[in-house]
């Protein structure tokens, strides 16, 4: 008599898109779209924005809001995920977006408008926050690399058609409504994601200690980072002006400055410890060499190369194109994240050189699109990455810290190559010819932070 046979039960790999995480990749998805939606959209309407509300002011004045705010909501939005789980924050944050969203189109003055921004921006960094604190802890390890992939890759579509769809619903409509378009597409991304939610709570680990597991400490020391870099960036600007007041403006911004991030950052984040501090940094690193000329492209191919608004976008494009295939390869995991990392600093680096090539004399703007798709796909690798290896160095009751510490790196980098970037060019001249050595100048600059960040990526093991 033969035994009967007996089947092991079938094991199914977890999958990113399957059953058991297939809502709430799609809710992740839905929210990050919606904020980067936002976020490529403000720039299109902001002309229209300024005329009707009187704020020739308004496009310095309604970034730096949103900056400064989304310092404040990434700090306390990650101590409190590490303390008490991701659903509060998240839920909080999309709160607050939706109604800074409708403030936004409803206001009547640039007061008001400029305090609307401020309220998206707590609420896009509480959620963002929360949404990296909620991959870490709702998705299994093998998924979390494609989950930051798919995070990064929801970047793309609203960076292709989000300044063309907000076009036309301001010519059509007028700017409010891109406001107010976004707002009830918050509603089915937050049902979507209620099961996460539910799931939510504290780690049941030991509370962090140390300064970045206090409240008040934390609250200061975004208050410093922000303050500082506005102040730094301020008197960076009025250099060429007034020497004496933008230097003392610089240093004391800067001290401002140091003094946040030694607090916000993991200990021995500014003297570039091995490890996590490292891995940390690298964010800034990518952020500064790449958006720091980003900026500035559409600027150097209108006035330099006579290129139209259109044409000057398809470089943007294709970096997001390019951003995408590099979040795709990440997902793969080929290779050391310290390698992987250093391949992503070295595409930027050698994007950013290539790029000061559309402004010389005899040479085709055109050569930018190839450069801008080599550096999207450094930032597409090295992003993400930087997000994984980051909170697989984090211990699980400082996910929350170190993840709003990537944030805050990743702004701050931005912030400041912009805003040195648009010193340089006030500094150099406004002419076409000045444009481009303005332009060369930045490349140049961007192109040592992407160097640097090059040679320290081994320090992230």
């Amino acid at each position: 008599m033969t035994a009967p046979k007996t089947l092991d039960a079938p094991h199914e790999t977890p999958r990113l898109f399957g059953a058991a995480y297939r809502i709430a990749t799609f809710g992740i998805l839905l929210v990050v779209t919606l904020i980067a939606f936002e976020g490529m959209s403000v720039g299109v309407v902001m002309p229209d924005v300024a005329r009707d509300l009187d704020a020739l002011n308004l496009y310095g004045l309604s970034f730096s809001a949103f900056l400064v705010s989304s310092l404040f909501a990434n700090v306390v939005a990650g101590l409190f995920s590490d303390r008490r789980g991701f659903a509060v924050p998240f839920v909080a944050g999309l709160a607050l977006f939706v109604t800074g969203m409708a403030l936004a189109g409803a206001a009547q003055s640039a007061m008001m408008f400029l305090a609307a921004r401020a309220v998206q921006g707590l609420g896009g960094g509480a959620s963002f926050v929360a949404l990296f604190v909620m991959i870490a802890r709702v998705y299994p390890a093998d998924l979390r690399p494609k989950a930051f992939a798919a995070v990064s890759a929801a970047w793309v579509v609203p960076s292709m058609v989000g300044p063309a769809i907000a076009g036309s619903v301001a010519g059509q409509w007028g700017w409010r409504y891109v406001f107010y378009g976004i707002v009830p597409l918050v509603v089915p991304a937050l049902l979507m994601l209620l099961p996460s939610l539910k799931r939510s709570s504290g780690t049941g680990e030991e509370a962090a200690a140390g300064p970045r597991s206090r409240p008040l400490a934390m609250t200061l020391a975004a208050a410093a980072t922000a303050g500082g870099a506005g102040v730094l960036l301020h008197g960076v600007d009025r250099l060429h002006l007034t020497p004496v007041a933008g230097v003392a403006e610089t240093v004391a911004g800067l001290a401002f400055l140091l003094y946040g991030l030694y607090r916000l950052l993991p200990p021995g984040a500014l003297r570039l410890a091995r490890g996590l501090p490292t891995t940390v940094l690298m964010r800034g690193f990518l952020s500064a060499s790449f958006f720091g000329v980003n900026s500035f492209i559409p600027l150097a191919l209108q006035e330099v190369k006579g290129f139209g608004v259109r044409e000057a976008g398809i470089a943007l494009t294709t970096g997001a194109l390019g951003w995408s295939a590099g979040s795709y390869l990440q997902s793969r995991r080929t290779g050391e994240p310290h390698l992987r990392l250093r391949f992503a600093a070295a595409c930027v680096t050698v994007a950013v050189l290539l790029a000061l090539l559309a402004v010389l004399p005899g040479v085709t703007g055109w050569v930018m699109v190839p450069a801008w798709i080599v550096a999207g796909l450094g930032m597409g690798v090295g992003m993400a990455t930087v997000s994984v290896t980051a909170l697989k160095q984090s211990p699980v009751n400082e996910q929350g810290a170190n993840s709003a510490a990537l944030t805050v790196t990743d702004m701050l980098g931005s912030a400041l190559s912009i805003g040195v970037g648009g010193a340089l060019v006030n500094l150099i001249g406004h002419s076409p010819a000045q444009i481009a050595t303005g332009f060369v100048v930045i490349c140049l600059l961007m192109a040592v932070i992407g160097a640097s960040g090059t040679a320290l990526a081994g320090r992230t093991r």
